[in-house]
């Protein structure tokens, strides 16, 4: 079996994009898959995060242009912070800025303090997943409509009336789709319809493999073929010019990544 490494930013915590920039030429140069970051708009703590968040999707097609190999994705995109029809327009125009090298990682979002201090809307749990899944039905019929067709979607919280489905991603049907959490129902379940990958963050070998165990069995259930998808585990590393900070900022936090095939194909 085959691993592959990656690596994974949290650049709210304090990093410009200058700092992501050089990170990410060095990531490519030393032959990494690809360059992940969290999205996420405020520090958590008490440490402010200096200088400020960067947005991911402003962020992540400034990189493209100025790397030629890497993949480059979110871990992961909350879906309250964008509508999904732009975040389809967004996705697909990073895509092509890349030349085909972009990863959607998505998930229903949780950390209610930067929505609260942006005016983001915040809604309970379950409003939260009945948009996520809205959301992935609304990105992947945008990539999937051909050319020259429109496509409609009425929701309970979205509707979109003869969009014009463009523009193409690179990537057909569209950029692979990660979808990322904890929830030990709806999020699995969300994985076997529109996933090509499952994320599950920051916990121990077994709780790791008891998700992947539920998103096989979500497979089952909606009678997908066995995935193609990349697991993904996750252990810490950082970076600095000195060993204090890497120690601070290594405790607890994993930021290199490695993704391996999985036998089960989700989509």
């Amino acid at each position: 079996m085959t691993v592959r490494i990656c690596v994974f930013t949290e650049p709210h915590r304090g990093a410009d994009y200058d700092d992501q920039l050089r990170f990410v030429r060095l990531a490519e140069d030393g032959g990494f898959e690809g360059f992940f970051r969290a999205d996420h708009y405020q520090a958590m703590g008490a440490d402010p995060g200096l200088p400020g968040p960067t947005d991911a999707w402003l962020t992540l097609g400034a990189l493209a242009r100025e790397t030629s190999r890497i993949r480059l994705g979110t871990l992961v995109t909350s879906a309250t912070f964008r509508l999904p029809g732009p975040l389809a327009v967004m996705v697909a125009q990073v895509d092509r800025m890349s030349g085909g090298r972009v990863e959607l990682g998505i998930g229903a979002g949780w950390y209610e303090r930067e929505h609260t201090s942006y005016g983001i809307p915040f809604p309970a749990v379950g409003e939260r997943f009945d948009r996520l899944e809205e959301q992935l039905a609304v990105i992947t019929g945008l990539w999937r409509t051909p050319v020259g067709e429109s496509f409609s979607h009425r929701g309970d919280h979205y509707r979109l009336v003869e969009a014009p489905a463009l523009p193409k991603p690179v990537q057909v049907p569209g950029p692979p789709i990660i979808v990322g959490g904890r929830g030990p129902k709806r999020t699995p379940e969300l994985a076997a319809r529109y996933a090509d990958e499952f994320n599950m963050p920051f916990k121990s070998v077994a709780e790791t493999a008891q998700a992947y165990q539920r998103v096989a069995e979500a497979c089952d259930r909606t009678g997908r073929a066995e995935p193609v998808c990349h697991r993904w585990c996750s252990r810490p590393a950082s970076w600095s010019r000195s060993a204090a900070p890497t120690r601070r900022r290594s405790a607890g936090r994993p930021h290199c990544t490695s993704r391996a095939p999985c036998h089960r194909r989700i989509r």
